[in-house]
């Protein structure tokens, strides 16, 4: 995923689907989120401090793992249900490698992949790429 300067995230705290806009397509990859329902049942057994310390680990993996996809984009947009999304900007606003791409964050519902590229091919209908 790296032809495109344009991308689209579709994101809450368990996945995130990354669309790489182009006119011809979007091409779609998936990142998911290392704390699962399984990792909070487990780290809860222990403790609610240690389920809260391996979720706040787990989360910050995840939005690094996302920027680290971002870095190769000129313009992105973070949508989605959840705050997770503004969490992700958050993080990336404070890091200056992240200071010349343009990120918008949009709140949206739960959506269908279809959906989802529709949002996308909407946000950046007006860029004409050659």
């Amino acid at each position: 995923m790296t032809k495109a300067l344009y991308l689209g995230i579709w994101m809450d705290h368990s996945n995130a689907h990354l669309m790489e806009f182009s006119p011809e397509t979007i091409e779609t990859t998936t990142i998911e989120s290392p704390f699962t329902n399984q990792e909070k049942e487990q780290s809860l057994n222990k403790s609610e401090h240690v389920m809260h310390n391996k979720e706040q680990h787990m989360q910050k993996e995840y939005y690094k793992k996302l920027g680290d996809v971002i870095k190769n984009y000129s313009s992105v947009v973070l949508f989605g249900p959840t705050l997770a999304k503004v969490e992700l900007y958050n993080i990336l606003i404070e890091d200056h490698h992240f200071s010349k791409i343009k990120i918008e964050v949009k709140q949206t519902n739960k959506m269908s992949d279809n959906q989802q590229h529709a949002f996308v091919k909407e946000h950046f209908k007006f860029i004409h790429i050659n």
